[in-house]
């Protein structure tokens, strides 16, 4: 019997006026897998991940997330159904602590008189971070201490958790490990395959660094020119092969 795919995409088109940015890519991603999408800079791998997070709403083509038709008309929509993006900005409070910031635009509030609601539950909001936080093998020297105090690497983390926190069935990374040396980095990467191994959501990340897609992803997905020109499974190709595709040496 055939798996349903986590996500699914049917010709998706994106054009701004007579420039197309995405032509007719269809790709599917299941739950448990870590896959990467890669491509030269202009290729199309920002684009086809803001048309799936609802950043931008494509021009023509179908977006289907666990079998079930989906048109995102903006991030909440997307945010509703269990899809969440993590940018290379982060979007973090520097002054909040790692709870404020996983339950950032989304805070749980104490019931007040008579049913309306009142203060913030904070009590609440950190005890569920916390298991997030050990659920997903994360560390921190101190989870109340404000982000703005954090190295590079751990900022990363806090977003990567608030994304799995509220991403339940895909969660989206926009160059993870860029501008972080070599141990924070590590630290990413072992926090993605911890993802992997829970088994309950996809994973599409893109990234420029072949050595990361090759520690951590299952599968290559290979812009060029907005044109989908390769599905790789990892175990069945090669770093040259990749970089063959990205570059044009191997034709779709």
């Amino acid at each position: 019997m055939s798996r349903t795919p986590t996500l699914r995409t049917v010709g998706l088109t994106k054009s701004y006026g007579s420039v197309e940015a995405l032509v007719n890519v269809s790709i599917e991603l299941f739950s448990g897998e870590v896959v990467a999408l890669v491509g030269d800079n202009g290729a199309g791998k920002s684009t086809l991940v803001k048309c799936v997070s609802g950043s931008i709403f494509p021009s023509s083509g179908e977006i289907f997330l666990e079998g079930k038709k989906v048109e995102f008309r903006n991030p909440g929509d997307a945010r509703s159904a269990g899809v969440e993006t993590v940018y290379q900005q982060l979007a973090l409070v520097d002054t909040f602590d790692i709870p404020g910031n996983i339950y950032l635009g989304r805070e749980l509030k104490k019931r007040g008189l008579r049913g309306l609601l009142g203060v913030l539950d904070r009590k609440a909001m950190r005890a569920a971070a916390l298991k997030s936080i050990e659920d997903f093998g994360a560390r921190f020297p101190d989870l109340y201490a404000a982000v703005e105090t954090m190295s590079g690497g751990q900022r990363q983390v806090v977003a990567m958790t608030r994304g799995a926190h509220w991403g339940k069935n895909l969660l989206l990374l926009d160059e993870p490990t860029a501008a972080l040396g070599v141990r924070e980095s590590k630290s990413v990467l072992e926090i993605i395959e911890k993802f992997r191994n829970q088994g309950d959501k996809s994973i599409l990340i893109i990234s420029h660094n072949m050595d990361h897609v090759w520690q951590v992803c299952d599968r290559i997905l290979v812009l060029r020119r907005g044109h989908l020109v390769a599905d790789l499974r990892k175990s069945d190709t090669t770093k040259s092969d990749v970089v063959a595709y990205i570059t044009g040496a191997h034709e779709a």
